[in-house]
């Protein structure tokens, strides 16, 4: 098993192995002495491995409720996070109580941000049943719904208390699904690990993927570390993340979060090399990567369209938006662009 530990506003350690949803229990036991514990998961993933988490729950000393909503993007939203809310004030959960995120990325931010606000804040695990996830929504403690105007638009910083990735429930996910994680490693490679992205690059590293979930989490606990709120460094995060959340809110979350991410990392590619930012080939290099692993590069959606959603993106202020340009795969810059020159700028990057 390997451990890495996270010292923000909370410390926490982050667990990856094999067959650790049996550990449950005893490894949250460990640093929360047994009490009532509302598993909050979707539909899909309870069918598969609620009842296992619950059992290690029980065995360890906890009381249990659940809570299912409808699997997808679609349920990320205010609604949900109400009936969720309601659900935990029925139950009568307090402060010393916990949540338990059982799931993927949707899971870990609405139980997250529940966790939050319910009471003011208690404490909560997450357990992350994707390979998106496992590399990142699951660390950091960003937690958040959608609105009708765009994704993640509310939300909280709220870190957990655990981490508890098994790797063994990756097996079970669909190739789509588990390219959704490879979108979100490839972005830490091109951020800070060229020789992370060539492993993934060439689509052959599945028999690596505890050590490749381990280098993700640590890069992300480094620059959390450094700027928990999402101030400076962490946008760096974002890679992919501005265009690729307006293809993915235009397409009605038809199109998942990994592979409009891919989308828009490839696009932001093409403008750094056309801006002279970046070296000559990189947007090749990144297509390449994507397309081995069978994660799409381009879109239909029109530069309008896709530049509506950009200038309701959550990182504007006032008359700029940060975007983030990669300048060769290890390295990426913070680069503010004026709002009236997103549209002209998703032009390019769709030629």
């Amino acid at each position: 098993m390997r451990k890495v530990i996270v010292s923000a506003s909370v410390e926490y350690p982050i667990l990856i192995g094999r067959g650790l949803l049996q550990q449950t229990g005893a490894e949250i036991a460990k640093r929360i002495c047994p009490c009532k514990a509302a598993v909050i998961t979707d539909t899909t993933v309870e069918r598969l491995y609620a009842e296992q988490v619950e059992s290690s729950l029980l065995e360890a000393g906890f009381s249990i409720c659940r809570f299912a909503f409808p699997a997808g993007e679609g349920s990320k939203n205010i609604g949900t996070l109400s009936d969720i809310l309601e659900f935990l004030a029925e139950e009568e959960m307090t402060r010393q109580d916990i949540i338990v995120a059982l799931g993927g990325g949707v899971t870990g931010d609405m139980a997250g941000f529940a966790a939050a606000v319910y009471q003011r804040g208690i404490r909560f695990v997450q357990v992350p049943t994707t390979f998106l996830a496992a590399v990142d929504s699951s660390v950091g403690g960003k937690t958040a719904i959608d609105l009708k105007a765009g994704k993640n638009m509310a939300g909280a910083f709220y870190q957990p208390h655990l981490v508890l990735c098994d790797v063994d429930t990756l097996d079970t996910l669909s190739e789509e699904t588990f390219a959704d994680g490879i979108a979100e490693t490839l972005k830490y490679g091109v951020i800070g690990d060229a020789d992370l992205f060539q492993k993934t690059a060439s689509g052959d590293f599945k028999k690596d993927l505890e050590e490749i979930i381990e280098t993700c989490v640590k890069m992300k606990r480094d620059i959390v570390m450094e700027d928990e709120f999402d101030t400076g460094l962490r946008q760096l995060l974002n890679l992919g993340h501005t265009l690729g959340h307006a293809i993915e809110k235009r397409s009605g979350f038809t199109l998942s979060h990994g592979h409009a991410v891919a989308i828009g990392m490839h696009l932001i590619a093409k403008v750094a090399e056309e801006k002279g930012l970046a070296e000559t080939g990189l947007a090749a290099a990144i297509q390449k990567a994507l397309e081995n692993n069978n994660l799409p590069v381009s879109t239909s959606y029109t530069a309008e369209e896709i530049a509506e959603g950009v200038l309701k993106d959550k990182k504007r202020r006032g008359g700029e938006i940060s975007f983030v340009f990669p300048t060769k795969i290890g390295h990426c810059e913070i680069v503010k662009i004026p709002v009236n020159e997103v549209t002209e700028l998703v032009r390019k990057a769709l030629i």
